[in-house]
Parts: C-alpha cells; sequence; structure tokens
C-alpha cells in the first residue's frame, strides 16, 4: 500500500518537474536564405547591440565578439567606436564602421515579449481502504495524497537575426530567434550566442578572409532589461 502511494506521488512530483526543468530555452524557430546571393568572404566584423542597458550591451558585444573569434572570424566591439548609449545617426554609424575598418557588423535588438499560460492537471492518490483497527485507520489516513492543478505564465522573447551585405545593401539571411523564460543574463548571451553562430557557419566562414561589405542585422531578446524599465 505504501508503495503504490509513493508511486503516485513520485509521479505527480515529474509532472510538475517536467514543466519547470523546460523553463529556459533559446532556439531558431525560423530561417529565411536568400538563394540568389553568393556568398563572398569577409576581413572585419562590428557587433552593435541595441540596449537601454550599457552593461547589458557590452557584455553582448564581448560575448559575440569572443564567439566569432573562436571561429576565425576577425571581429570588434562597437562601444568602442560608439560609447554613447541610444540610436547613432547614419553618419555616426557610417563614420564608426570606417574607423573600426569592418567589413560587417552585427545589429541586435528585441523584436517582442509574448505571455504563455501552461496548466499542470492536479493528482489525487487516495488513502487505502482498511477495514481493520482503529490505528491501523489512523495511519493509513496520513497516506492520501492530492496536488492540486498548478498555473505557469512564461515570459517568450522573440529576436530576429538578419544578415546584409554592406556593399550591395542587399539581405542575405535571416533568422528568428525564441527564448523561454530568460533568467540568469550572462547564461542566456551565451545561448542565445552559441545558438546563431551554430545555425550560419556558411556565412561566418566567410567573414575572415577579405572582401566585400557585409552588415548582420539582429533582433535580440536581451533587450527585456529596457523594456521593463
Amino acid at each position: 500500500m505504501q508503495f503504490r502511494w509513493l508511486r503516485g506521488s513520485v509521479l505527480a512530483i515529474c509532472v510538475v518537474a517536467g514543466v519547470v526543468g523546460c523553463a529556459a530555452s533559446t532556439k531558431i524557430v525560423n530561417e529565411w536564405t536568400n538563394s540568389e546571393y553568393a556568398s563572398p568572404r569577409f576581413k572585419r566584423t562590428l557587433v552593435i547591440a541595441m540596449s537601454k542597458q550599457p552593461g547589458i550591451r557590452r557584455t553582448f558585444e564581448d560575448e559575440f565578439v569572443a564567439k566569432l573569434k573562436a571561429t576565425g572570424v576577425n571581429a570588434v566591439p562597437s562601444y568602442r567606436y560608439i560609447p554613447e548609449d541610444g540610436q547613432a545617426a547614419e553618419a555616426r554609424l557610417t563614420e564608426a564602421v570606417k574607423q573600426a575598418g569592418a567589413d560587417a557588423a552585427f545589429i541586435t535588438r528585441l523584436v517582442r515579449v509574448e505571455k504563455k499560460t501552461e496548466v499542470t492537471p492536479g493528482f489525487y492518490q487516495p488513502a487505502p481502504a482498511v477495514t481493520f483497527g482503529f490505528y491501523p485507520g489512523y495511519s493509513a489516513a496520513w497516506l492520501g495524497y492530492y496536488d492540486p492543478p498548478t498555473i505557469y505564465q512564461r515570459d517568450i522573447y522573440i529576436s530576429e537575426t538578419s544578415l546584409y551585405d554592406l556593399t550591395k545593401n542587399q539581405l542575405v539571411w535571416s533568422g528568428t530567434v525564441q527564448t523561454v523564460d530568460p533568467s540568469d543574463i550572462d547564461k542566456e548571451i551565451k545561448r542565445y550566442v552559441d545558438t546563431v553562430i551554430e545555425i550560419v557557419p556558411g556565412y561566418l566562414n566567410g567573414l575572415s578572409i577579405n572582401g566585400v561589405r557585409l552588415r548582420v542585422r539582429s533582433f535580440f531578446f536581451f533587450d527585456f532589461l529596457s523594456s521593463t524599465e
């Protein structure tokens, strides 16, 4: 009897743990590639994160630059050339690209935040039926288990990464990224950067060697700190 109750209790706990355990995730949910575009080889990439939080911007840019360099891509963070916060005028951005000697740029911002509600069903394990004695009945009564339904609400951050060739002013690649319930900013930045770099290896291979100007535009969920101001 006790084993049957224990098994039911463990099952209920596993149902809840299954929902909670999948809370944090980052993945590409949509991707588009310009099939008519011939990928050139590039020389240097400028990484730009658009955020109202200077610390978030610098952390993201540094992480992205580090991961790009690990793949053999020559990259630099934009805050070295555009230290001021907020939107830069076109002339200011163009000058920063020139100063950096960049052929490419990653630009990052949030697209939207969605709310998702999930309900886990309740669970009831009745106490075993007994027809003997006062104390056995008293003890068995403690074995019943009930877990009420639980409601979870998650924040889903949608970002979009798009790749542009600066010389041709042409869209090359675009991907939509979904992140569920980001909590630890540093860890989520690493996950995001890894996800994007993993999905576009063909373009990254061309970034480190001479050639044609490129621009990469990213819409990124880490601006959620700004959105909650």
